[in-house]
Formats: C-alpha cells, sequence, structure tokens
C-alpha cells in the first residue's frame, strides 16, 4: 500500500507518522511518501519520520519528494495538509479582521474566507495531478477550511472525504470523562465543518443508550471550561457544541480578547521553529511532547482509521468492513433544509465505495438555522474563490454571520485583498 502526504514537510506530520507506525496492523503501509517544497522542512521531517517507524519496527519505507507527480503516482489514497502563505499569511489573517471589530481566525469569519481563497486554487490544481497519476486514489483532505475545500474537490470529480479532529477529540474528552474506552462511543456530530453540536453520546454504537444528559449534569462544568464557554448556556442548549462556536456565540467577548492577546500564529511560528530544530536531532526518534501544544490532536487515529476505511480494511482493530465515523461529505439529503451538493460533517459508514452519511435526527432551528446560514457564505465564498472577482467576495463577507454589515463587509473585502495579492492573481 503506498500513501503520500502532501505537505508532508508540516511540522504536524510527526503525529502522523506515530500513528502510521502504532497502527500498522490496521493500515499496512508499504510506502509513505511525503511531498513538500520546502526542501529543509521535508528533510528534518522526512529524517524524523524514518527514525520513528524504525524505532517502531515498522517495515515501510519512507521516501521524500518535491515533485508532486512523482510522490503521488500509483498512490492508494493522498493526504493533504497545507497552508498557502504559511504562517505569515495565518498571523494577517488573524490580526486583519480586527480593525473593523470582526473576530481574526483562519478559518472562520473574514481570515478563513482569505484562507478558502488562496487555498482552492491551489488544492485543486494538485487534485488534478493526483487524478493523472494516480486515477484510483482516495484524497483525504485535512487542509482548512475543510467544508469548502471538500466541496470544492467533489465538485470537481474528485474522490475526496475531509476530514476534521474536532469529533475524535471530543470523543477523547467525553471517554475521559466516563471512563470508558473512547471506541464504545459514538458521537451524533452533526453540522458543518468547525460548527458542529454533539446532539448525543451513544454507548455502543449509533442506536446505544445516549450518555450526553449525564455528561453535561455531572462534568458540564469541566465540558463548557474546555470549551471557554458557560456551563448553563451546554445546559440550555442540551448539547455541545465545537469550541469554534465561541466565536459566534460569544463574538465580542472574543474579539476583545483577541486585541489583548498574542495572536495565536505568532505563538505556533515560534512553536514551529523550535520543533523544527527538535526534529533535526538525529538522536530524536519519537515525536516531541511540544507537539501536543501545536494542534491537531488524534489527528493520526482519524486519519488511520479514514484511510484504512476507504482502503478496504474497516475500522482499526476490526475485521475488514464499513466503519462508522465522522467525516465531511455530501449532503445528500442527510440534512433536508440543506442543498444535496452542500458538504456537511456528519457521522458517516466509511467503505472503500466511499462515506454515506447515516441517517441524521432532526436539527433543533437554534442549530439549524445558523447551518443554513454559513451553508450559503460558503457557497458564495467558494464561488469567489474559483471566479475571483471583488464583488464576489464582498458578497461572501455580506453572508457571513460574524460579519453581515454592508459597510463592515465592504472594509473587510479591501482589507482581505490588500494582504493577499500575492495570492490571488485576479486580486
Amino acid at each position: 500500500m503506498k500513501l503520500a502526504v502532501v505537505g508532508g514537510g508540516s511540522t504536524y506530520t510527526p503525529e502522523l507518522i506515530d500513528g502510521f507506525a502504532r497502527l500498522r496492523d490496521d493500515l499496512p503501509i508499504g510506502e509513505l511518501v511525503l511531498i513538500d517544497p520546502d526542501a529543509v522542512r521535508l528533510e528534518r521531517v522526512g529524517g524524523l519520520a524514518r527514525r520513528i517507524f524504525a524505532r517502531q519496527g515498522h517495515p515501510g519505507r519512507v521516501t521524500l519528494t518535491d515533485d508532486l507527480a512523482a510522490g503521488a503516482e500509483g498512490a492508494d489514497a493522498v493526504l493533504v495538509q497545507l497552508r498557502v502563505g504559511g504562517q505569515a499569511a495565518r498571523l494577517r489573517d488573524e490580526t486583519w479582521p480586527l480593525e473593523c471589530g470582526c473576530v481574526g481566525q483562519e478559518t472562520t469569519g473574514a481570515g478563513g474566507l482569505a484562507k478558502a481563497l488562496r487555498t482552492v486554487p491551489v488544492v485543486l490544481d494538485i487534485a488534478e495531478t493526483v487524478r493523472r497519476v494516480a486515477p484510483d486514489a482516495w484524497i483525504i483532505d485535512f487542509t482548512n477550511p475543510v467544508g469548502i475545500v471538500t466541496r470544492a474537490l467533489l465538485d470537481a470529480g474528485h474522490r475526496a472525504v475531509g476530514l476534521c479532529n474536532v469529533a475524535i477529540g471530543l470523543q477523547r474528552t467525553f471517554a475521559g470523562l466516563l471512563d470508558l474506552p473512547p471506541a464504545s462511543l459514538h458521537l451524533d456530530h452533526y453540522g458543518l465543518n468547525h460548527l458542529t453540536w454533539e446532539l448525543a453520546v451513544r454507548h455502543g454504537g449509533p442506536d446505544g443508550p445516549d450518555l450526553l444528559p449525564r455528561l453535561i449534569a455531572d462534568h458540564g462544568e469541566r465540558i463548557a471550561e474546555r470549551l471557554k464557554l458557560p456551563p448553563a448556556l451546554l445546559a440550555r442548549l442540551g448539547a455541545v457544541p465545537s469550541y469554534y462556536l465561541r466565536y459566534f456565540y460569544a463574538h465580542d467577548e472574543v474579539v476583545a480578547e483577541l486585541r489583548e492577546q498574542p495572536a495565536r500564529a505568532a505563538e505556533v511560528a515560534a512553536m514551529e521553529e523550535r520543533l523544527l530544530e527538535m526534529y533535526a536531532d538525529p538522536a530524536l526518534d519519537t515525536k516531541p511532547e511540544l507537539l501536543a501544544s501545536r494542534g491537531g490532536a488524534f489527528y493520526s487515529e482519524a486519519a488511520v482509521a479514514l484511510a484504512a476505511a476507504l482502503l478496504g480494511r474497516g475500522a482499526p482493530g476490526t475485521a475488514p468492513g464499513p466503519s462508522v465515523q465522522a467525516v465531511n461529505v455530501r449532503n445528500a439529503g442527510t440534512l433536508p433544509f440543506l442543498p444535496d451538493d452542500a458538504v456537511v460533517e456528519v457521522p458517516a459508514r466509511v467503505t472503500a465505495r466511499g462515506a454515506e452519511p447515516l441517517p441524521a435526527p432532526a436539527l433543533d432551528p437554534l442549530f439549524a438555522g445558523l447551518v443554513a446560514h454559513v451553508t450559503g457564505y460558503e457557497t458564495l465564498a467558494l464561488d469567489a474563490a474559483l471566479r475571483g472577482g471583488r464583488d464576489r467576495v464582498f458578497a461572501a463577507l455580506l453572508a457571513h454571520p460574524l460579519v453581515g454589515q454592508y459597510d463592515r463587509a465592504d472594509a473587510l473585502t479591501d482589507r482581505l485583498l490588500a494582504h493577499n495579492r500575492d495570492h490571488l492573481p485576479w486580486a
């Protein structure tokens, strides 16, 4: 089995490698190709990847290349994890929206739109190369904004599934609070990428008893603290929102905080510099503890589970066959108030044929209204990413519930274009 990772020089990659090594019986990789144009990062990350494989006795070969076509040729699956413009672009995304009183964040609001505009064309170019050299490969997209990028891939006819680590992170949190094995918990995880709620936490599978009321009653304060939201809100919602919902539920509070504290991008950039120094140490053959602070917790487990199921291996630790995972897929009637071609983040039965969403419960209007609103924005954002033009950027910003005022959308459009001219040829 051959897997390729586009953006293989990312400091995230050792987390992925560690999972590949530990779970090699579930996903037996013969060759792992790390693809990245940055030779220094690729060599450091690749060297550590080889040492991790060797330490854990993984027989697979790790190949490094800056040649996308050569690296992806004949691959069974291609994971895409890249950041167009690097941390410098992220820093801009997190700061200029604050000038207009809007959240500065890299996946939602005006910053998220900027990232989508930079990213969608690049990922589509990558996918066309993959289609040419590995026409049967599955593309697993971990590149943010995952929902918009996955929809772009699906609209272009690619074999793609989007992946986010929010669901698996909450599953692990709930399992720890309940003192249960993570695999025993199924989350009714519904919404859009970075806009989801846990509507139920079922023990034993999709039809098992719901433990969410007990979780909120017994552990609501700890969960709320993790989300930086009031415990009373969880009780009133009767659900656990993803931490990204704080940008909506406490927008003004978050803006005030972001204006007073260092940007996350600056912290991550410093962390990446330190990680790359550590990766260069030839004695290091495990992922360092510092990597846990970088983000992407449990990404490797989620990626292995998804790749294994798409390649006919079943869920980790099980016989070959379907597994249920929270992924980004076509709506196709799952949430009946959305267009069929929208991309939603929901539990799906994953097999070698792809991901088929499970039947969804009816979403409360409190959730459905916001999901519909953001879906409208994402449709306009994708149109702007594909066709460009100031008017399309303005329309997407005006449609976003975190912007929504014409004068604010106008000012944000000017700032977005000014900060992204190097990445938007039409700007």
